[in-house]
């Protein structure tokens, strides 16, 4: 079964920043587009950013755009989250996900998920 990895989470101050990574180990995801979703404790998981394949054509969750920025390195398969000037609302538990079809940012079938890493911002 294919694994994403996510790695990079921790602890950081309101205003701060914090690099996300993931992997998934002997795969490169190759033509997949691949994104980030979070969930904060006592609400849903939202969607907060994708990235495509090829043109690296990316969306974000509007409470985060201009500050997190999602790009790809193909040959290594990996993803990140830049995420910068960052809140105490975002908060949460991060996971990488991936899928082969994407059509919008709330009604992609995501078909692999990582297995979260925290992210906790202190004011």
């Amino acid at each position: 079964q294919v694994q994403l990895v996510e790695s990079g989470g921790g602890l950081v101050q309101a205003g701060g920043s914090l690099r996300l990574s993931c992997a998934a180990p002997g795969r490169t995801f190759s033509g997949y587009y691949m994104g980030w979703f979070r969930q904060a404790p006592g609400k849903e998981r939202e969607f907060v950013a994708a990235i495509g394949w090829s043109r690296g054509n990316a969306y974000y969750e509007d409470s985060v755009k201009g500050r997190f920025t999602i790009s790809r390195d193909n040959a290594k398969g990996t993803v990140y989250l830049e995420m910068d000037s960052l809140k105490s609302e975002d908060t949460a538990v991060y996971y990488c996900v991936a899928t082969r079809v994407f059509t919008t940012t709330t009604t992609t079938r995501w078909d692999y998920w990582g297995q979260g890493t925290q992210v906790t911002v202190s004011s």
